[in-house]
């Protein structure tokens, strides 16, 4: 195999000597280039369009023309799709003999198989197929069209050919049950549903046609069922057609494909994200915008290149994801800039009789992963099963380590650092190997002998897009000041933080900038991201609310069917108007890095997926034995996710074993394992206000430490003494640790 090495120059920097060399702008500092971005968005926004020459058959007559929140527009005039920056792509990529997607299922790795291959063409023709059989089922601009599949390349030859013809795309995972799935489905009433039959997930196989049956009843909008066969490709359902059928098609017409333009802010895809009340929350993205950011995130902070420019040939790019989370909506997103994707579907930890958390280690060795995603407890979980990274396999390709999902331990970073430190001094590449090369800070001396990263041999030339060609060739005897770091130096981690809200990130990487373990380098170009006291006001090296005081294109366009904007305003609006609040608590310090401390509102944060409360209490309570309950997510200040359930049972039942599997037994069925509560206790009560609400966010104070005067109004509370049993677990729990 063909081993790529570490781009020479990161692609942050090929932007900032465009925009000196097209626009005259040069920045001592990467503060002063964040500050620019987030102060003049028309001028920074049109540098991105420009940049990655994003293309519209007709010109947008302003960049940001309303600058409000909620309510921007961006681009007006332009038109734009989704998959026709896919398939720019198609020609280049295939000449240079580069795939589209390289996949693996849980059996074919187990298996010793070779991973399944999808070219640029083939992409290409399978989603003009799948789209053109959509349009003679009706689908027209607009409607909508949901999918019940896990992580494979069927999802993305689905998503792309849905909204290549203007329908709007929403999935859920095959790991959530019925009434979860249909929580998110039966708000947008979607016309075509395309699902799977099944799925395999640690080491066991999992029919999923009964569910298919529910879904199909209880969505009476549905005019049009695909189904693929992922457990059984034989099969065949009833009134369904299978989607190896609607994507087999192959003549003038598929090959005369194009996709439609569409208005910069048509809908793309409805993602969901749940609340502490209501049903999940529809958010609709726009294809323009969604692009836009991603082109921005994908290349310049996570310093992912086109696989087939000369600055980072061979790129391949993985962040391991679940359908139900928005980095699969990231790790798709790595086509629009031509990324080769590597994808699996299955348990990163191996089978529950026998955990292996050495299983997406030797899926990233076999496939020369460059860019190695994951979410943080994935790295947490490797470090805590002590898995030796020298045993997985040649990972001499791995460049790069993202994480996002919950904050990234101090300790979990020092163990891959020093796992991939240990690789190299072991000899593992015979080349020098991605990570040779150290992120620090810009201006840092060549190495004796005049090296020069620019000096990329016959690897030279332009990055794709707009910037400059590079030479071929160092200065004699001399320095480089775009130097990243002598060879020999550490993995660089591509720590995020963001969100479904607005699929993209507020925090994240700079390939120039020094690590700190347990930080994240910088807040993202064109995000005015501060942390702000009580008092509304901006601070640094405290922890306060994480806001974004500025619109960024991706921002939804709006909820499905919310009449006035109005949970899209609570949501985000309601502590400070026109100022978003995302509900992360955060600490900027003085040197620009940031650090995220967990949740500042009650939403649970599992394993990188949030889910609303609600939804939880609805599979609980639907028990005849419970009477009331409360969760709450003690993730803070590097904190393990802790998740306790409280509940009140009916007199007469006691929570013992039996209760306890049922009671988690209703939250898998349900929702997903994966919000299975760490521990579940008996309470009297579930302390509530006067109006009823449940008092989550006050208990999780209490419970992460603060007092209980500073937490709680007990003049505004229904059930006051409630609160006695709460406080002494408090106290217990803080004399067990």
């Amino acid at each position: 195999m063909t081993r790529n090495v570490s781009p020479f120059i990161p692609q942050i920097r090929l932007y900032q000597d465009w925009l000196q060399q097209t626009r005259g702008l040069s920045f001592a500092s990467y503060d002063d280039l964040w500050r620019w971005s987030v102060t003049d968005l028309d001028a920074f926004w049109q540098s991105i369009w420009d940049y990655f020459d994003l293309q519209s058959p007709t010109k947008h007559s302003a960049v940001l023309a309303v600058n409000r929140m909620p309510g921007a527009s961006w681009f007006p005039g332009a038109q734009f799709n989704y998959v026709q920056q896919v398939f720019r792509h198609v020609e280049k990529a295939d000449a240079a003999g580069l795939p589209a997607l390289i996949s693996h299922n849980e059996k074919s790795l187990a298996a010793g198989a070779p991973a399944r291959q999808l070219s640029w063409p083939e992409l290409r023709r399978q989603v003009a197929s799948l789209a053109l059989h959509l349009k003679a089922q009706g689908v027209q601009p607009g409607d909508r069209v949901a999918a019940y599949l896990p992580n494979i390349p069927e999802a993305m030859v689905a998503f792309l050919a849905v909204v290549s013809i203007g329908g709007v795309w929403s999935i859920c995972a095959p790991d959530m049950g019925t009434h979860a799935v249909l929580d998110r489905f039966q708000q947008i009433e979607p016309k075509v549903l395309i699902a799977c039959d099944g799925v395999s997930y640690g080491g066991r196989d999992f029919d999923r046609t009964a569910v298919l049956d529910e879904l199909r009843a209880a969505l009476p909008s549905v005019q049009h069922v695909i189904v693929h066969g992922n457990l059984d490709a034989t099969k065949i359902i009833a009134d369904c057609v299978r989607l190896t059928w609607a994507t087999a098609r192959n003549d003038a017409e598929t090959a005369a494909f194009e996709p439609i333009w569409l208005p910069f802010d048509h809908p793309l895809w409805i993602v969901y994200s749940s609340g502490t009340t209501g049903l999940p929350k529809p958010i609709v993205h726009g294809h323009g915008g969604t692009v836009i950011v991603a082109l921005a995130l994908k290349t310049l902070h996570n310093d992912i290149g086109c696989s087939y420019a000369a600055n980072s040939f061979g790129e391949r790019y993985h962040w391991y994801s679940s359908t139900g989370w928005v980095m699969w909506n990231a790790q798709m997103s790595g086509l629009l800039n031509g990324t080769t994707c590597c994808i699996y579907d299955g348990n990163p930890g191996g089978s529950k009789d026998k955990p292996d958390w050495t299983t997406l280690w030797r899926f990233g060795a076999q496939l020369g992963v460059s860019f190695f995603g994951a979410g943080a407890a994935f790295f947490a979980n490797c470090m805590k099963a002590g898995v030796d990274l020298a045993a997985c396999g040649d990972l001499s390709s791995v460049r790069a380590l993202g994480t996002t999902g919950s904050p990234l331990s101090e300790e979990a970073q020092r163990w891959g650092t020093a796992q991939f430190q240990k690789l190299k001094r072991g000899g593992s590449s015979t080349q020098p190997g991605p990570q040779d090369w150290l992120c620090q800070t810009a201006g840092a001396a060549a190495p004796s002998g005049g090296f020069d990263p620019h000096a990329v041999g016959e690897r030279g030339g332009g990055v794709h897009g707009a910037g400059p060609p590079q030479a071929s060739t160092a200065p004699s005897g001399g320095s480089d000041p775009h130097a990243v770091g002598e060879r020999g130096g550490d993995i660089w981690w591509c720590n995020i933080s963001g969100g479904t809200d607005f699929a993209g990130a507020f925090i994240g990487g700079n390939r120039e900038l020094p690590q700190v373990p347990g930080e994240m380098q910088c807040r993202l170009l064109g995000c005015a991201v501060e942390a702000w006291n009580e008092a509304g006001e901006p601070v640094i090296d405290a922890v306060g609310e994480l806001v974004c005081s500025q619109p960024i294109p991706s921002m939804p366009l709006y909820f499905w069917g919310d009449e006035g904007n109005k949970r899209y305003l609570s949501s985000y609006f309601d502590m400070y108007p026109n100022v978003w609040r995302h509900g992360d608590w955060l600490k900027v310090t003085p040197s620009g890095s940031c650090i995220i401390y967990g949740r500042s509102d009650a939403t649970i944060n599992r394993h990188g997926l949030r889910m609303g409360t609600s939804e939880l209490y609805s599979a609980v309570e639907a028990l005849p034995e419970v009477i009331d309950s409360m969760v709450v997510d003690l993730e803070y200040l590097g904190r393990d996710s802790y998740m306790p359930l409280f509940v009140v049972l009916r007199e007469g039942e006691a929570l013992d074993e039996a209760m306890r599997v049922k009671l988690n037994n209703a939250i898998k069925t349900a929702l997903s394992p994966r919000f299975v509560p760490n521990d579940i206790f008996q309470v009297p009560e579930i302390p509530r206000t006067l109006s009823g609400k449940k008092q989550e966010l006050p208990i999780k104070k209490l419970l992460l430490g603060q007092p209980l005067d500073k937490v709680v109004n007990r003049d505004a509370m229904a059930n006051p003494a409630c609160l006695d049993w709460y406080v002494a677990f408090a106290a217990q729990r803080a004399g067990a640790a």
